[in-house]
C-alpha cells in the first residue's frame, strides 16, 4: 500500500473536485498531491469517473432536417420553452377577467353536467371581445408601456425564427466577449440573406437573469458593429430589431466605454453602404436603443414605445414620483402613432388584440411583409441615394417652421407612389373654401354651373381619399388581404349563390371593420383625415344645394296643390322639415363641440330639467335663469364657430319650410290670385245672358217644390246639369276651370268642426276647475289687482311667468289628447272648400244661381298665369 503525506492530503482540500482521483481506499486524493508522493507501483490502483453532459451540444445525434429556421437552429442555445409560459392580465385588462371566469365556469358547468350551454358561452365570447376591442381601441400611452414591457411578449428569436427560411447565429465581438443581450445571425427570407441584429430579452427568470433583461453591455454594441461592418463587407441587407429598456448602466460597463461604444455605432451605421431596416418590438430605450437603430427605415410594432428617457424616470426627475408616469407618457409623445406624425418613424406594424403574445405567428407575419416592402422601396434607391436617404432622415428631426403648413407625408428623398397626388391639401382647401362662398351666399336656386363645379371637387377629393386609402392600407400591410377579400365577394357574387354570396360579404365586413380600426395607426392617418373632412364639407356644399331645389320644388306643389294633392306635398313636406331638422341639430353639435361649450349646454340643460322634475318654481326659475344667459352666450359666440355659415343657411331653409307647413301662408299668397279669379267670375256672372238662364233655372226649381238637387224630375235636372256644363265651358273662356263640390260635405265638415270646438271648450273647462289650475288662476288674479295699473318691474316679469304657466298647463291638457289633431284635419278640409273672397259678388251670384239653391259650388283657377292656381268656391 502507498504511503500519502500529511501535506499532500493537506493540499486535497485546496484542489477542486474535478481534479481529485480515487486511490486505493482513498477517495478524492488531489492530482497536484500525487506528483510529489513516492508510490509503490505494484500496489496502487488509480480509477476516475466520467460524468455525461447534461445536453446535447453543439449538435444532436438525431438532427431534425425540417425544423422551423433550418438545421442550423440546432446550433443555437435558444430553444422552445418546455412549459407553456403562464397567462399574465395586466392591471388595466382586469375587467377581461371577470368575463373570461364566466366563460371557464360555464363550460365547466357544461362538461360537469352535459348539458348544452353553447348559446351561453358564444354570447360571452361575443361580449368578451367587444370588450376587448373597445378597451385595445382606445389605449393610454402608459397602457402601451406596458403591453410593451408584457412578460409574455415575443422576443427577437422568437419572431427571427418565425420569418427566416434558415438562421445560424453568430457570436462574439473579437475582443474575448460574447454578450448574450445583443443576437447577431445570418438569416434567409425568401431566399435573399440579411444580417439579423437584435437585443434579446428573457422568456423567463432564469434566462432575463443571463440576457441581463435585454441590457446590453459595450461588448454587445463592438459585437454589433462587427456584424454590420461584415454584413457591408458582403452586401447583406441589415435588419435590425430594438427591444431595450437601455443600455446596461453599472460601473463596470461604465469603465469598459460603454458611451465610446454607442458612439462608435452611431458614427458608423451613417457610412453603410446596404440599406437599414429597424423594427421596435417591445421597448425602445434612449441610446442603447438608438445605437442600432438608425436605419433607412424605422418601423414599429402597434403598441411598441422609443423614448429618450423612461416615463418613470421622466415623472421622478420632472414631478419628483414616479405616480406621474402616465402623465409622463403622454407628454413623452413615445407612441407609434405619435412618433408617425413627428416623422420619427415610418410605418406602423398592426397587432393583433391584446398584443403581439396573443398571436406572435400573426405578428411575425406582418413583420416579414413590412421588411419586404421596405426593401422593395430601399432597393430602387444606389448606394449614394442610401446614404443620403438616412443622412436626411435624421437631420430633418426636429426642425419645423411656425405657420408654414407642411404635408407630414412629405419624403423628399423616397421614390414617389405611382398614382400620387399632384394636389396639394392648400389648393383643395381655397377650392372648398371658394365654392363654399358661392353656395352659402346664394338668394336663389343654385344654378347649374354651381351644382357641376361642386360635383367636379368632390369627384377630385373622392380620388384623393382613395389614393391616401391605398397608402394606409399597404404601409398597414393589409393591401394583399384587402385584393383577396374583394375578388372573393366578386367571384361569390359572379356565381349568384346567395349562401357563398353572404359568406364572403361578410368576411370582408369583418376584413374592413379590422382595417377601421387599423387605420388610425397607418402613417398617412393625418393627411388621410384631413382630406376626409374636406370630402365631407364638399358633401355639405351638395346636400346644401338638393335642399335647396327639393324646398322650391315643394314650395310650387304646396301653394298649387288642392285636395289629395295636397296632402301628399305637406306629407313631403314633412319629411323635408325632418331632415333639415337633423342636418340643423348635427351642425349645433359640431358648433357646440368647436367652441367648447359642449358640456356646458349638457350641463345646463340637464340642471333645468332636473329642476323641473322637482316642481320648485323658484328652483325651476333659477335653473331657466342660468340656461338663458348660457343661450345668450352662446348665441354672441356661434357667429365665431367654423361652420356657422353652413349652420344659419340650414336654419334659414327649415323656417322657410315650416312657414309652408302653416296653412295661413298658402291662403296669403293666393290672396292676391283668388281676387283675381274673383273679379273674373264677377264679371261673367254680371252678364245679362248668363243671369237670364241662370234666374230661369231657379225659378223652375222654386215652382218644382223640390227641397235639393236629388228631388227634381229628371228633365229638370237634366236642364239644370245642362246649364252647369254650359256655364263651365264659358268660363274656360275666361281662363278659368270650373269644378263642382258638394254643400253637403261642406255642411258636414263644419258640423264636425263645431263638435270639435264643444270637446276642446269641455276640456279646457275640466282643466281650468282642477284644484291646481284654480290656485294658479287665484295667485294670477291676486298678483294682477295687487299690481295695479302701474306694476314695477319685478312683479310684472311674475305675472308673466304666472301667465305662462297656466297657458302651459292648458297646451299640455290639450296636446295630451287627439283633439287637437281632429281640429287641424277638419280646418285643412274646411279650408280646402272656403272661399277667401270678402264681398257678395260670388257667393251671391251663385248662391243666387244654379247652386244657390240647389247643394253645389263653383272651382275657378287661372290659367293666364304662368304658374296654374285653384281656388274653391263655396255655395
Amino acid at each position: 500500500m502507498a504511503s500519502i503525506s500529511n501535506t499532500a492530503m493537506m493540499m486535497n482540500k485546496m484542489s477542486p473536485a474535478s481534479d481529485q482521483l480515487r486511490i486505493g481506499n482513498l477517495d478524492g486524493v488531489s492530482l497536484r498531491s500525487l506528483v510529489r508522493t513516492r508510490w509503490n507501483r505494484r500496489s496502487v490502483r488509480v480509477s476516475a469517473k466520467l460524468w455525461k453532459r447534461k445536453y446535447e451540444y453543439p449538435w444532436p445525434k438525431k438532427a431534425d432536417p425540417n425544423i422551423e429556421g433550418g438545421i442550423l437552429r440546432h446550433l443555437s442555445p435558444f430553444k422552445p420553452l418546455k412549459e407553456k409560459p403562464k397567462p399574465v392580465m395586466l392591471d388595466f385588462e382586469r375587467p377581461l377577467m371577470e368575463l373570461q371566469k364566466k366563460i371557464q365556469d360555464v363550460r365547466k358547468m357544461a362538461n360537469e353536467t352535459g348539458l348544452d350551454f353553447a348559446d351561453q358561452i358564444a354570447l360571452l365570447e361575443s361580449k368578451y371581445q367587444q370588450a376587448l376591442e373597445e378597451l385595445y381601441l382606445h389605449l393610454t400611452p402608459m397602457q402601451r408601456v406596458n403591453i410593451a414591457r408584457h412578460p409574455n411578449r415575443p422576443t427577437f428569436l422568437d419572431h427571427v425564427f418565425n420569418i427566416t427560411e434558415t438562421f445560424v447565429e453568430l457570436h462574439g465581438d473579437r475582443a474575448g466577449y460574447d454578450d448574450p443581450a445583443i443576437v447577431t445571425g445570418l438569416g434567409t427570407i425568401e431566399g435573399e440573406t440579411y444580417m439579423f441584429i437584435g437585443h434579446q430579452k428573457g422568456r423567463n427568470t432564469k434566462e432575463n437573469i443571463k440576457r441581463n433583461f435585454g441590457m446590453p453591455t459595450p461588448h454587445g454594441y463592438r459585437k454589433a458593429l462587427r456584424m454590420m461592418k461584415y454584413a457591408d463587407l458582403h452586401g447583406f441587407p441589415i435588419i435590425t430589431f430594438v427591444d431595450t429598456p437601455g443600455a446596461y448602466a453599472d460601473l463596470k460597463s461604465e469603465q469598459l466605454g460603454q458611451g465610446e461604444a454607442i458612439a462608435r455605432n452611431l458614427f458608423e451605421m451613417f457610412g453603410f453602404e446596404v440599406p437599414m431596416i429597424s423594427i421596435v418590438l417591445g421597448e425602445g430605450g434612449s441610446g442603447g436603443a438608438l445605437a442600432i437603430a438608425c436605419a433607412n427605415k424605422l418601423l414599429m410594432l402597434e403598441n411598441a414605445v422609443f423614448y429618450v428617457a423612461s416615463p418613470e424616470a421622466c415623472a421622478a426627475i420632472l414631478w419628483k414620483s414616479a405616480k406621474a408616469a402616465p402623465k409622463a407618457a403622454e407628454k413623452l409623445k413615445i407612441t407609434a402613432k405619435e412618433l408617425c406624425k413627428l416623422d420619427i418613424a415610418d410605418g406602423i406594424i398592426p397587432e393583433p388584440l391584446g398584443g403581439a403574445h396573443n398571436d406572435p405567428a400573426w405578428t411575425s407575419e406582418q413583420i416579414k411583409e413590412a421588411i419586404l416592402d421596405s426593401m422593395a422601396e430601399l432597393d430602387e434607391m444606389d448606394t449614394e441615394e442610401l446614404l443620403e436617404d438616412r443622412r436626411h432622415k435624421f437631420r430633418k428631426l426636429g426642425g419645423y417652421e411656425e405657420g408654414t403648413p407642411t404635408d407630414p407625408e412629405g419624403k423628399s428623398n423616397v421614390k414617389k407612389i405611382e398614382g400620387t397626388s399632384t394636389t396639394s391639401i392648400q389648393e383643395l382647401e381655397s377650392e372648398i373654401k371658394r365654392l363654399e362662398e358661392q353656395v352659402l351666399k346664394a338668394t336663389d336656386t343654385p344654378n347649374e354651373a354651381s351644382i357641376s363645379n361642386v360635383d367636379k371637387l368632390i369627384e377630385k377629393l373622392q380620388r384623393e381619399t382613395d389614393l391616401e386609402i391605398a397608402r394606409a392600407v399597404a404601409a398597414l400591410g393589409f393591401k394583399d388581404r384587402f385584393k383577396s377579400n374583394y375578388d372573393e365577394v366578386a367571384k361569390a357574387r359572379a356565381s349568384q349563390d346567395q349562401v357563398v354570396v353572404r359568406a364572403a360579404e361578410d368576411k370582408f365586413a369583418k376584413f374592413k371593420d379590422e382595417l377601421k380600426q387599423r387605420l388610425k395607426t397607418a402613417p398617412n392617418y393625418a393627411t388621410l383625415s384631413k382630406k376626409l373632412n374636406m370630402l365631407r364639407d364638399a358633401s355639405k356644399l351638395t346636400s346644401i344645394q338638393e335642399l335647396e331645389s327639393e324646398m322650391k320644388k315643394l314650395e310650387e306643389q304646396v301653394l298649387k296643390a288642392t285636395d289629395t294633392p295636397y296632402e301628399a306635398s305637406v306629407s313631403n313636406l314633412d319629411k323635408l322639415i325632418e331632415k333639415l331638422q337633423r342636418e340643423t341639430a348635427i351642425e349645433f353639435v359640431e358648433a357646440l363641440a368647436a367652441l367648447g361649450f359642449k358640456d356646458r349646454y349638457k350641463s345646463t340643460y340637464d340642471e333645468v330639467a332636473k329642476a323641473r322634475a322637482l316642481q320648485d318654481h323658484v328652483v325651476v326659475r333659477a335653473a331657466e335663469d342660468k340656461f338663458a344667459k348660457f343661450k345668450d352666450e352662446l348665441n354672441q359666440r356661434l357667429t365665431t364657430a367654423p361652420n356657422y355659415a353652413t349652420l344659419s343657411k340650414k336654419l334659414n331653409m327649415l323656417r322657410d319650410a315650416s312657414k309652408l307647413r302653416d296653412p295661413s301662408l298658402k291662403q296669403m299668397k293666393a290672396a292676391p290670385l283668388k281676387e283675381e279669379i274673383s273679379k273674373k267670375l264677377k264679371e261673367f256672372m254680371d252678364r245679362a245672358d248668363v243671369k237670364e238662364r241662370i234666374e230661369k233655372v231657379k225659378a223652375e226649381f222654386l215652382e218644382s217644390g223640390a227641397s235639393s238637387f236629388d228631388d227634381l224630375d229628371p228633365e229638370l235636372a237634366g236642364r239644370v246639369l245642362k246649364l252647369e256644363k254650359e256655364i263651365a265651358s264659358e268660363l274656360k273662356e275666361f281662363n278659368l276651370d270650373v269644378k263642382i263640390i258638394k254643400r253637403s260635405e261642406v255642411q258636414k265638415l263644419i258640423s264636425n268642426l263645431e263638435e270639435v270646438n264643444g270637446q276642446i271648450q269641455k276640456r279646457i273647462e275640466e282643466v281650468a276647475s282642477s284644484s291646481d289650475m284654480k290656485k294658479k288662476i287665484d295667485l294670477l288674479r291676486s298678483e294682477v289687482a295687487k299690481a295695479g295699473e302701474n306694476p314695477d318691474a319685478e312683479l310684472q316679469k311674475k305675472i308673466q311667468d304666472l301667465q305662462q304657466q297656466v297657458t302651459g298647463s292648458l297646451y299640455e291638457a290639450l296636446s295630451s289628447s287627439d283633439l287637437t289633431n281632429k281640429l287641424d284635419e277638419l280646418e285643412k278640409g274646411i279650408s280646402l272648400a272656403r272661399v277667401s273672397s270678402e264681398d257678395g259678388g260670388i257667393n251671391g251670384a251663385i248662391d243666387g244661381g244654379i247652386n244657390g239653391a240647389i247643394d253645389g259650388g263653383v272651382n275657378g283657377s287661372a290659367s293666364d298665369t304662368p304658374s296654374r292656381s285653384e281656388t274653391y268656391v263655396e255655395g
